[in-house]
């Protein structure tokens, strides 16, 4: 049985984007989009999702970026086919919810800051200043 995503517990807002995504499991490479994006994680849309709980590499390709993001993340939840097909896994069909996993605070900065900047790109300043400030009044920290 799966562990269905519940909007309730995401931290951060999330933000419709398509990036293309790459990581390896096991001996095999695998290459899946994300879905959505915010500033602590992503959703990839895969119907190979990792275990709840693996912690693994993946790399985020951006465009305008000449080399891809690298980012350590663990899987909080995922979606089976079969939750999509049934309606309880969401719109984004099948995959896994991603929290990212940073070594600093100056890591953890620079992936907020090209978030952010995706988010200013795809939405607009406007909107991204509205939806990050509505983000920091629910933030718990």
């Amino acid at each position: 049985m799966s562990d269905v995503v519940d909007e309730d517990r995401r931290k951060d807002g999330r933000h419709p984007i398509e990036l293309k995504v790459e990581y390896q499991r096991l001996n095999t490479f695998f290459s899946d989009y994300t879905r959505n994006i915010s500033k602590g994680g992503t959703f990839i849309r895969t119907n190979r999702p990792l275990d709840v709980g693996t912690e693994f590499v993946f790399k985020l390709y951006i465009p305008r970026l000449d080399e891809p993001l690298r980012i350590r993340g663990q899987v909080q939840w995922v979606v089976t086919e079969a939750d999509a097909a049934a309606g309880s896994g969401g719109e984004d069909g099948p995959g896994m919810g991603i929290r990212f996993q940073f070594v600093d605070d100056e890591e953890r900065k620079g992936i907020e800051r090209t978030v952010e900047k995706l988010m200013i790109d795809s939405l607009g300043q406007l909107l991204t200043s509205r939806l990050l400030e509505q983000s920091r009044r629910t933030d718990p920290e």
